[in-house]
């Protein structure tokens, strides 16, 4: 397998130090260059000193490359009618108010390299976050049309705006803070009178916190208790071209991006399709020309989850290394950095057909939404595995398999839920359907995604979250209550880890396992 190389991203969600400076003026000479270019270091350490929590950053490898900042104001103090030097106090926070009512957004900005990632809805995403923890009625803001410049001759502001509403124009602002559910409240005038790409005009924007008066958890950036995973159930079609599956890729990643999901499951080799462009060559030598992609489609994957904001645990695929041959599954972080877990157990026809053989380590990973572990297929039907992770923390447990009947795939799903009751932790399972006619020992497929339970009172009647319909290409979405978990295992009607006779029995791992610490 490949080594990770010096020059991958490393994102980090935090909040902004004096020492960051640099890197912000640089982002703000770059970004408004037009508008008025940077603050001053006093200005910046003014603006940390007076409302450190609302000062918001993303950095890459340790430096920083998009920020949003913010104050809390007493809003009817100001009204819709206010300038930007008015509410922030010239630009130095003096106006922050621990006692008002509305988070005010002052800026928000980011590097001209990494725009593309949507790293502007992440920060969105933090200052919503904020709002909520620290139970704000909303979050207004000055936002600038840089776009109407080209139209003012043709249309007011309220047209302009009216136009971007309906998507007939696109402004890079508005348009942006439009689609993260702000709606315009008011336009005004010379709310930046240097701001000449808007005409002078900007527009006062809201957002409405629908928990107001609910708040209890880290201000940004806290371990969720509740965790929303999407999980595909891939249909296995032609596919012509590496863009090809990528774009099909991509549209499941949206997809399910798209319900604020935290991570998604992609099945055991969805892209084996790309094998029938070596439909001659024996089946083991085509697997290995698949092998040839995997690095190519690792790095598409990691820059999905960047851009979509959302963990991606990208199946399985062929690692040819050493004269070896692997099954891997790749995890990719929304921060950019990527871990794998190699299947331990080859099947007989993995084997007989491939000359695939099994990796020697297992791994608990430690991510954003807490612990994980990752059983490719054939692997979930060896219960020591998933006690072993169970016992390093595991809560989920993600399982992508390829199965070809209803009976190979009972053997996954009734162990996988199995796995589920004795470890007391969700199990999601996801496969792929149809057909590949030119695919040596990959023709035909079966597959019901699933998402299991433990089995007692506060979990569903049937230990069964989500199912999808069997042998149909579809997604599922579901949410975890990761602190249900907790109390079943102090208090629920049985406790499977807790009640172990370790004095009679243990489970022994012979090999190193790697246990994957992620900050």
């Amino acid at each position: 397998m490949s080594k990770k190389k010096e020059t991958e991203h490393k994102l980090n969600l935090r909040n902004l130090r004096l020492s960051d400076y640099s890197d912000i003026k640089e982002i703000m000479e770059s970004v408004y260059s037009n508008a008025g270019g940077s603050w001053t270091k006093k200005e910046f350490a003014t603006q940390l000193s007076k409302f450190p929590e609302g000062q918001i950053c993303i950095e890459d490898n340790g430096k920083v490359i998009a920020a949003a900042l913010s104050l809390i104001v007493k809003y009817s103090k100001f009204g819709d009618s206010h300038t930007y030097q008015e509410i922030t106090g010239n630009g130095t926070f003096k106006t922050n108010d621990p006692d008002g009512d509305t988070l005010y957004g002052t800026d928000i900005f980011v590097h001209p390299e990494y725009q593309g990632l949507r790293l502007g809805r992440r920060l969105y995403d933090a200052r919503k976050e904020l709002c909520e923890n620290l139970n704000l009625r909303s979050i207004i803001a000055g936002g600038r049309i840089p776009g109407y410049q080209e139209y003012a001759n043709e249309y007011t502001p309220r047209q302009y705006i009216d136009l971007v509403k309906t998507k007939e124009l696109y402004d890079p602002i508005l348009t942006f803070q439009m689609a993260n559910d702000f709606h315009v409240r008011k336009i005004i005038t010379n709310y930046m009178p240097e701001d000449l790409e808007s005409q002078f005009y900007a527009t006062l924007l809201e957002w409405n916190n629908i928990y107001y008066e609910e708040k209890e958890s880290p201000l940004i950036g806290g371990r969720k208790t509740n965790v929303r995973i999407g999980v595909v159930q891939w249909q296995m079609r032609r596919t012509n071209s590496l863009e090809d599956l990528f774009q099909q890729v991509e549209f499941f990643v949206d997809t399910v991006a798209g319900y604020k999901a935290d991570i998604v499951l992609f099945p055991e080799f969805f892209n084996a399709p790309l094998m029938a462009k070596f439909n001659e060559d024996s089946g083991a030598d085509a697997v290995r020309a698949l092998a040839e992609y995997t690095e190519a489609i690792r790095e598409k994957m990691i820059n999905f989850a960047i851009s979509y904001n959302i963990n991606i645990i990208a199946g399985s695929m062929p690692v040819y290394e050493d004269g070896h041959l692997y099954n891997v599954c790749y995890l990719c972080r929304r921060d950019g950095t990527w871990d794998s877990q190699t299947k331990l157990h080859v099947t007989p026809d993995e084997e007989f057909h491939w000359g695939m053989q099994g990796g020697n380590d297992l791994k608990v990973f430690d991510t954003d939404i807490g612990k994980i572990g990752i059983l490719i297929c054939y692997d979930v039907e060896f219960p020591e595995l998933a006690r072993i992770l169970a016992d390093e923390g595991m809560n989920i447990l993600f399982v992508p398999y390829w199965t070809d009947t209803k009976n190979s795939y009972q053997r996954v799903r009734l162990c996988a839920h199995a796995r589920a009751v004795e470890n007391e932790c969700y199990v999601a399972i996801s496969g792929s359907v149809g057909n590949l006619p030119k695919v040596e020992n990959m023709d035909i497929q079966y597959s019901q995604a699933a998402v299991f339970s433990p089995s007692d009172v506060p979990f569903p009647h049937d230990a069964i979250v989500a199912e999808a319909t069997a042998n149909t290409e579809t997604t599922l979405i579901a949410d975890l209550d990761l602190d249900l978990l907790k109390e079943l295992r102090k208090h629920g009607a049985v406790r499977n880890l807790q009640d172990r006779r370790k004095d009679l029995f243990r489970i022994e791992w012979k090999k190193k396992k790697v246990v994957s610490n992620h900050d």
